[in-house]
This record gives structure tokens, sequence and C-alpha cells, in this order.
């Protein structure tokens, strides 16, 4: 049990919350003041101590991402989040794809991986396409196959829903993509924290996650793309750090990843990025998949047991978060029961409307679990939830 390492925990918060943010460890906080307090510098620049240092602990957490995913440290890029990632991918193809050229997404994608390609679509004139989810919440693949053509550029895709929570088939998906000669972004900043995720084995071009989900700081993400993927981008932002040589006449850039991080990156929650991951790492996936799993299993139990649940998708394959309705009760009314129990949950539509809108609901609550969560914290919510149903009854 690991909520004595977050120190907001020494107030009697439920959190259940994680698919949008994670809390902090105490660790990843200890860690980037000490480089404020210690270390700080600007990175790639100078040659002064500080600076040399700064630089190898910026350069030491990209080559920890590296690690943690099982790419070569070139192909990390990092981002402001993971919706800056997606955008630099998309803001590349919008310029390069062309009318005829299709682009293919799950009807159930975060709208940071459904807007941008909607938008570079109607820049570039290019086709936007969406392929559907079965009733269960999984991949209809048979719709996919259909919509997936010769004229397929990128498939835009969540390993796992923000949603949904099913853990998708994605090397099945990436190999028919592959097949057609198209390009595969995979979003894995709701997989990255609950499992191991190597882009080896996946395949995909281009991955990408948030740090603020995985229990660093927010306002850092990572984009990874293979080698030959990330060579065919135009560069997103200009400035600083990013150019080979400025004359007049042109400009030259630098290599890969550095063409893509304009200007003074976020150094200090890079740091703290790689200090999560390592903090993850410590603790190992076998002990959190277990733990999740059977905290999950508790929650779904107890879920079904309620009259009036409607889950969206089968509540059978799920993995670390479920969304749900109560049948006549609007999920905000639910919410404002349990904020007042001092049961953090979500609800809305989870910045997934075209989603909620082909399962016919508007919005609905999310319950997400992080490493810090525990049976008590299960059994307040559904005691929480049943006195909230109780009250609108």
């Amino acid at each position: 049990m690991h909520k004595s390492d977050f120190k907001i925990f020494e107030k009697p918060y439920i959190y259940l919350d994680s698919a949008a943010s994670a809390q902090k460890p105490q660790v990843v906080l200890d860690e980037i003041m000490h480089f404020y307090q210690e270390d700080y510098a600007n990175v790639h620049r100078g040659s002064c101590a500080l600076a040399l240092r700064a630089t190898e602990l910026y350069e030491g957490a990209r080559q920890t991402v590296a690690d943690f995913i099982g790419a070569n440290v070139k192909e990390v890029v990092f981002t402001k989040g993971a919706t800056e990632a997606v955008n630099l991918v998309a803001s590349s193809y919008a310029q390069t794809l062309k009318k005829g050229d299709e682009v293919l997404v799950c009807i159930a994608e975060h709208h940071a991986n459904f807007v941008p390609w909607q938008q570079a679509c109607l820049l570039s004139g290019a086709t936007f396409k969406t392929f559907d989810v079965n009733d269960d919440g999984t991949w209809n693949l048979d719709d996919f196959q259909k919509r997936l053509t010769k004229k397929t550029k990128v498939v835009a895709v969540a390993q796992i829903s923000n949603v949904l929570g099913v853990l998708n088939p994605v090397q099945k998906l990436v190999k028919l993509a592959h097949g057609v000669g198209a390009k595969v972004i995979l979003d894995a900043s709701q997989s990255v924290a609950h499992m191991p995720v190597s882009v080896k084995d996946l395949d995909c071009d281009y991955l990408v996650f948030s740090g603020h989900k995985i229990y660093g700081p927010n306002a850092i993400g990572v984009l990874y793309g293979k080698q030959s993927a990330l060579e065919v981008l135009r560069p997103y932002q200009f400035g600083g750090d990013m150019v080979d040589t400025v004359r007049v006449e042109g400009t030259t850039f630098a290599e890969i990843p550095a063409c893509f991080e304009a200007g003074t990156p976020p150094i200090a929650n890079a740091i703290g990025l790689g200090s999560a991951l390592k903090y993850l790492s410590n603790i190992g996936f076998q002990y959190i998949e277990k733990q999740e799993k059977n905290l999950f299993k508790k929650l779904i139990l107890g879920l079904k047991k309620i009259e009036g649940v409607q889950f969206l998708g089968s509540p059978d394959l799920k993995t670390e978060l479920v969304a749900f309705n109560i049948v006549g009760i609007h999920p905000d009314d639910l919410n404002l029961i349990l904020a007042k129990e001092n049961v953090c949950v979500r609800v809305g539509h989870h910045c997934a409307m075209p989603l909620h809108t082909r399962f016919g609901v508007s919005a609905s609550l999310r319950v997400s679990l992080g490493l810090y969560n525990d049976e008590k914290d299960i059994d307040a919510f559904l005691k929480a939830l049943q006195k909230a149903i109780g009250f609108f009854k």
C-alpha cells in the first residue's frame, strides 16, 4: 500500500479520478524542488557547472522515458502534454495530406486524438473517417476493416479508452493499418500508468502520453516516434535551440529530437516525469496490476448490486476505470452529493462527446483507480453513491 507516499492523503480525500490526473508522490515533488534549489540552469547552451548539470538531468530524464517504453533515446520528444504531442504530429500531416487521402479515427477517442485530425483534414482537404465500437465497448474491427482503404494515411486510436476502459488489441490493428501503408498514432495516456508499454511490441509509428496521469507533474508530455516516422514530420514551433544554422537566406534545423523542442523546454517537469517513472518502476507493474485488478473487481461487483446502474460498455471487460449512469438521475446531481462526502470522481462527457452520442447519453459518472487506492476507498465510494441515489429517490 503506497498511500503514505502521497502527502495529499493526510487529508480525508477519497480520490477516484486518476484517469483525469494522478496525485504526485513526495519523491517526485522533492526531485523537482531539489532541481530548482540546487541545480537550476537552462539546458544545452552553457558550459558552466550548473548548465552542464541541468542538461545532464534533463537528458537523463529523456533516457528514463526511453527505457520505460523500450525506445531509442533519439525517438523521444518532450512536449507540454499528450495533447500537444498529437497536435505536433497532426499539424505536420496537415501540410502533407491532400484531397483523396483519408484519416481513420475511432469514435471513442479523447478529443485530443480526435479534433486535431479532424482539423488536419479540413485544412488539407483529406477525408476524416471514424470507425465504431461494439456495444460492449470493444473495437468493431469489422467496421475498421471496411473503412480502412489504400487511401488511409493515418489511423489514430487509444490503447485504453478514457471512458470505456477496455484494453484494445493494438497489435492487430497496427498490422492491418500497416498493410495498407498507413501510419498509426497511439494514445497511451490511460495505459502507461497501469501496465508495461513497449513500443517495439506494439509497433506503432507514434505514441503519446502525458506526465500528469502517470504520477508526474503537469505541463509535460511525451511523443515517441520511430525515427523514420519522426523524420517525415515538420517542426511544430520555431525559435531557439531547435535550429542548426540561421541566416537571412534561410534556416536549417537541428537533428531529431531537438528540432521539435523550440525554446526553453519544461526542464523541471521533465526531471519530475523521470522521477515518477523511476518510482513506478521501483514498485513494479506486477504489483500494480494485481492490486488494481483486485480493487476494480470489488468496485464492479459493488456497482452491479446497485439498482439502476447502466454501464457504458460491458463492466466485465474494463480495466482501471468505469463510466456509468443511474437511471433517472443526472450524473451532475450525483456528483454534488459525492463531493460533499469528500469523494472525488469525474462527471461529464470526459472529452469524448462522439462516444457518448454513440451510446445515447450526454454525460456519465466515471470512477478510476490509482496505485494509492485501497478497499476503504471503494467501500466509501459505494456508500456515498448509495446515499446520493437515496437522496434523489
